[in-house]
């Protein structure tokens, strides 16, 4: 299980949502960049970075943090957030970081996504299917669409994405679990695709779970800020799993 700890952006903060509100926030910490040394020096490899102002806004607004991250840390560093244009992409990946999530893209500009991968390929693409009941939900979780999760991601797989980070909004957050049941459903459903978990993982039980299920990645995030996934259990979750 490749583990994947995750720093939400607001403000130039680190912060956590509650299943996407951006009325219940939480600061995790006002410097970020520690945040991600204190996870490098743990030994982990990986970080997820999201861009909520970003998200919310359709354009890039942390973007002077996440570029202190990738120049002070060497983690493999993914973003996303507020990323609707080719500029916006090669930005990212010529400042250091390793790959950039398209999530509202996704459903609303294909186009875009079709000429990412072409141009910087499957490895530097990530595709973020964020949903609820099983619909995709975009522009920072605020708007609901009537597009089917699985739907958006056959759309995808026949463009050329390899990679995605789904999420069940209503896990996120809440620490109550993943939703097992519908990411085991999309890694059956698309057998050739990496799915990367996110979205409820509270402890080692869950991700023993994910993984019998055959999820081989995991994003986490609350479960890390509060402490009851400590970075040195998933440190020792990543390396067993390696």
């Amino acid at each position: 299980m490749q583990i994947i700890p995750a720093i939400d952006l607001k403000n130039q903060e680190s912060v956590r949502l509650y299943q996407g509100d951006f009325n219940q926030t939480t600061l995790i910490s006002e410097s970020p960049v520690n945040q991600a040394l204190a996870i490098e020096k743990a030994g982990l490899t990986h970080l997820h970075l999201v861009d909520l102002d970003g998200a919310k806004t359709g354009r890039p607004v942390n973007r002077s943090v996440i570029q202190q991250i990738c120049e002070q840390t060497h983690l493999s560093v993914e973003v996303g957030g507020g990323i609707r244009s080719l500029s916006q992409i090669n930005a990212y990946l010529t400042s250091g970081v390793s790959r950039v999530i398209l999530g509202s893209a996704a459903l609303n500009d294909p186009k875009l996504v079709q000429s990412a991968i072409r141009q910087f390929g499957t490895d530097q693409i990530v595709v973020g299917i964020d949903g609820k009941a099983g619909l995709v939900a975009v522009s920072g979780w605020l708007e609901q669409s009537t597009v089917k999760m699985s739907e958006l991601m056959a759309s995808m797989i026949a463009f050329g994405v390899e990679t995605f980070i789904v999420t069940d909004i209503s896990r996120d957050g809440t620490m109550s679990g993943p939703n097992v049941d519908q990411l085991s459903r999309l890694q059956t459903q698309f057998k050739t695709a990496t799915i990367i978990a996110s979205g409820g993982i509270r402890n080692v039980a869950d991700l023993n779970e994910l993984s019998d299920s055959g999820i081989r990645a995991a994003i986490i995030g609350r479960a890390m800020a509060t402490g009851d996934l400590s970075l040195a259990t998933l440190a020792e979750v990543s390396r067993n799993a390696g």
